[in-house]
């Protein structure tokens, strides 16, 4: 991809830039961008490459992708605790699609930058009070007061240093043996491993240790990295331009440009005008980028995304990740489904089974049923299976913590439970039993797809 001497990392500068905050100091936004410039970057374009080589497994259909964590990060809660509960669920959800499944699994975390949020209005109501909303801790506060709210652009710094501390935690644990196959046990969180879902991830623990006892008792090598490393990489929406241009490096071995800020990022669906700035600036960029797709897309303004995005034609260079809702997704889908294909566009094509069924609770809190993200991603499946395409990766918000904002699962949080433990900064995620009840399910649904 060649595209130092036709792009530079100001080019969404000239075009309609969504969802950016309403800065009080223009002045000081240049000031934080131009320091952020002079800082190392948080990511390599070399493993940028390394990760993009992985998606094109998937876009081959020799592998999955799996795309979760938190909707939006804390600068708050970025304890090592934390980072290692969020990375013990997408491990253990990983493990059961590979092993139910036989799949091999890409692994890209919601981790180390999903600090900016898009909203559907500038203001809330907070006690009868209009304030700014919340648009993620890289802009302002999660206070409900009026003064903390007004966009600070020096939380763009705070932003980098926990983005690296989050990094530093990640490759760690990777690297280090948290994640070696040996210790699939240690996976299971403690308040998971009582429950029915827990009990059933244990017995794949067990059969996972069996199999590697089996491989050393017949002389096979079981020193391999694979079996006692792997590959988690970073992901966020790149939705705050300043920073991701001010994170954007020029690669010294291919003069190709790369955001630096994190290894895959993606476009929203509130942002992805072809001719907006978000898809004027990813347009650019090496790294592997998603788009998001919602009910009301056009398949014309799909195909012309696609096109716009990946220029190359590069495959596992672009996810499409769809976000339709349940009672949505087997009508708006298949339209989309069937451009794409017909135009001969590379893409991988995920699922987001999140954001189309979220809904405001009698108690005035937002949730959902795991019920209708089940129910997407069985749409999903069944369009891709109509369509002869195929269903290629989810995109899941989770958390490895006990709390209660989605309803159902096994331990069936209705209403009345959701504020007993609900913390998230915006939108409600799967707890860790939940996102287990959900990879059984896919397990299931990714088996029969192989036969």
């Amino acid at each position: 991809m060649e595209t130092s001497t036709i792009w530079n990392p100001g080019a969404w500068r000239d075009m309609s830039a969504l969802q950016q905050p309403d800065w009080p100091d223009p002045a000081a936004v240049d000031a934080v961008a131009k320091e952020l410039q002079s800082w190392p970057p948080l990511v390599f374009a070399g493993e940028a490459r390394t990760l993009q080589a992985q998606l094109a497994t998937v876009a081959a259909g020799e592998a999955f992708l799996l795309q979760a964590g938190d909707c939006a990060e804390s600068f708050l809660d970025h304890s090592a605790d934390s980072v290692r509960d969020r990375l013990k669920v997408l491990l253990q959800i990983a493990a059961v699609l590979t092993y139910a499944a036989g799949t091999p699994i890409v692994k890209v975390s919601r981790m180390a930058g999903q600090f900016a949020k898009p909203r559907s209005s500038p203001t809330e109501m907070v006690g009868g009070v209009e304030i700014p909303s919340f648009r993620g801790h890289i802009v302002n506060s999660d206070e409900p007061v009026a003064a903390a709210r007004v966009p600070d652009p020096r939380r763009m710094l705070d932003a980098y240093h926990h983005a690296a501390a989050t990094l530093n935690l990640l490759r760690a644990f990777t690297d280090g043996g948290f994640a070696d196959l040996g210790k699939v046990h240690a996976w299971n969180n403690e308040f998971v491993a009582s429950s029915p879902q827990g009990q059933r991830y244990e017995q794949i623990a067990t059969q996972i240790d069996r199999a590697l006892a089996f491989m050393r008792a017949v002389g096979i090598d079981t020193d391999n990295p694979a079996l006692h490393q792997v590959d988690v990489w970073t992901s966020h929406e790149a939705l705050l331009l300043e920073y991701e241009e001010a994170l954007t490096r020029q690669d010294s071995l291919t003069g190709d440009w790369y955001d630096c800020s994190g290894h895959f990022l993606w476009i929203g669906e509130r942002t992805r005008a072809p001719r907006g700035a978000h898809v004027a600036f990813l347009a650019g960029v090496g790294n592997p980028i998603g788009c998001k797709i919602g009910p009301t897309a056009d398949p014309a303004e799909v195909v012309e995304l696609c096109r716009r995005l990946n220029p190359g034609r590069v495959p596992g260079h672009l996810t499409l990740i769809t976000r339709m809702g349940a009672s949505k997704v087997r009508d708006a889908l298949p339209p989309i489904l069937e451009a794409v294909r017909d135009s001969g566009e590379p893409v991988i094509w995920s699922c987001d089974p999140m954001h189309g069924n979220t809904f405001t609770s009698g108690t005035g809190l937002k949730t959902r049923r795991l019920d209708d993200i089940v129910a997407e991603i069985d749409g999903f499946f069944a369009a891709h299976r109509t369509a002869g395409t195929r269903a290629g990766g989810v995109h899941l918000e989770i958390t490895g913590a006990a709390v209660t904002e989605c309803l159902g699962g096994g331990d069936n949080v209705t209403e009345a439970d959701l504020d007993r433990e609900y913390t998230t900064l915006c939108d409600p995620r799967l707890n860790a039993k939940q996102s287990l009840d959900l990879a059984f399910h896919l397990a299931d649904l990714m088996t029969q797809g192989a036969r």
